[in-house]
């Protein structure tokens, strides 16, 4: 079973400057979806908490116990009239421009940041939350010697890139309670499109003869208008909108069983620990991530085909509930995630002055990191 990284700790004594460069899609945190946004501020307040000096570069409407530096007045998605061009540039140059400042500039962006991180000094840890289309990899590829890659899971490395290590997302368990009895629905959480299998969720649902509710944004209008809309009935199909974090955790503890059927190869997925935090199984297809998250028949079921989910569907009201809880607490806990993170930025920092001192020292980053 795949696990995180983590990285043995540099002789780093000092307080460590850490520039967070956030996503400025949604606030940090969101009010509902921005799963990257989400992690960003896990990572921010839980770094924060363990002593380490963190300025947040994130939208004006962000909250955070740590610096905040804002230049975008909220979410590019939240507003439609800003410009993310423009926006995006002065968010990423505010960041780059005070470089001096940190130790470590740590990149949730993607990929434009990359384009910056030659003309600075301080070193760039980019976290890979994903890749959008193939389109993209040649930046990562320009910066592969000089970057420093995280991966969010071991099936999403890419094979052209090296990465310093695997860190999977963590979830504060604070704000998930254990719901112990089977649920009476089957809840799809998530955003509406072909990838994700919302129309495969309902298909599912229908065969099992279950309540079916949906919630998260539209993120293909055509897709829902065409194979999602037209069979919601607002009984035994909900469609229930984006759900935040008021609303989240009764919703993922009162499922039955979270239907995870994804069409590609998931980077992630945080609903899927957020929903075994609960004690609520996943059903999902095995792609992506979802191997490294799903236990088979320990915290749910992967499943090849329709039928096989509704086989699974059948067993869940079998799972202990307690047990699914327990097989990502100690995983997937923010805490371990902040850990993780704060070891890889002094292992950074270490070897950065290490090249500095001995320019033609062996390249001790490119070494394959070692699983925890």
């Amino acid at each position: 079973m795949a696990s995180s990284t983590l990285l043995p700790p540099a002789r780093v004594s000092e307080q460590l400057r850490v520039a967070m460069l956030a996503p400025i899609s949604w606030r940090v945190p969101p009010r509902h979806y921005g799963p990257w946004e989400q992690v960003t501020s896990l990572l921010t307040e839980g770094l924060v908490a363990k002593g380490v000096d963190v300025t947040l570069f994130a939208t004006a409407d962000s909250v955070t116990t740590a610096r905040l530096v804002a230049t975008a007045p909220t979410g590019l998605s939240e507003d439609p009239a800003l410009d993310a061009k423009v926006w995006e540039s002065l968010h990423i140059s505010a960041a780059f421009e005070r470089s001096e400042e940190f130790d470590v500039i740590h990149n949730n962006f993607d990929f434009l940041p990359l384009t910056y991180s030659r003309l600075v000094r301080t070193p760039l840890v980019t976290t890979i939350h994903g890749f959008s289309s193939e389109r993209i990899v040649p930046v990562f590829e320009k910066y592969n010697a000089s970057g420093y890659y995280v991966a969010i899971s071991d099936a999403d490395r890419h094979e052209r890139l090296d990465y310093l290590a695997t860190i999977h997302h963590g979830i504060d368990l604070r704000q998930f309670d254990l719901e112990p009895g089977p649920g009476e629905y089957l809840l799809f959480f998530g955003r509406i499109h072909p990838d994700k299998g919302t129309a495969e969720a309902i298909d599912v649902a229908t065969r099992a003869g279950m309540p079916l509710t949906i919630a998260g944004i539209i993120h293909d209008q055509e897709y829902f208008e065409r194979l999602v809309k037209p069979r919601v009935d607002g009984t035994r199909i909900k469609y229930i909108g984006a759900v935040g974090p008021d609303r989240r955790n009764r919703l993922l503890g009162g499922a039955l069983a979270l239907l995870h059927l994804v069409n590609f190869d998931e980077p992630f997925g945080l609903s899927v620990v957020e929903a075994m935090a609960c004690g609520t199984p996943v059903i999902a297809r095995p792609r992506g991530s979802m191997p490294e998250i799903v236990r088979d028949g320990e915290n749910g079921f992967l499943v090849g085909s329709i039928d096989e989910a509704l086989d699974a569907v059948s067993a869940a009201s079998g799972i202990d509930r307690a047990a699914v809880r327990t097989s990502v607490a100690n995983r997937f806990d923010s805490n371990r995630m902040v850990d993780n993170y704060l070891a890889l930025y002094r292992r950074v920092v270490e070897l950065r002055r290490a090249r500095r001192a001995d320019p033609m020292a062996c390249d001790l980053e490119r070494r394959p990191p070692t699983s925890a």
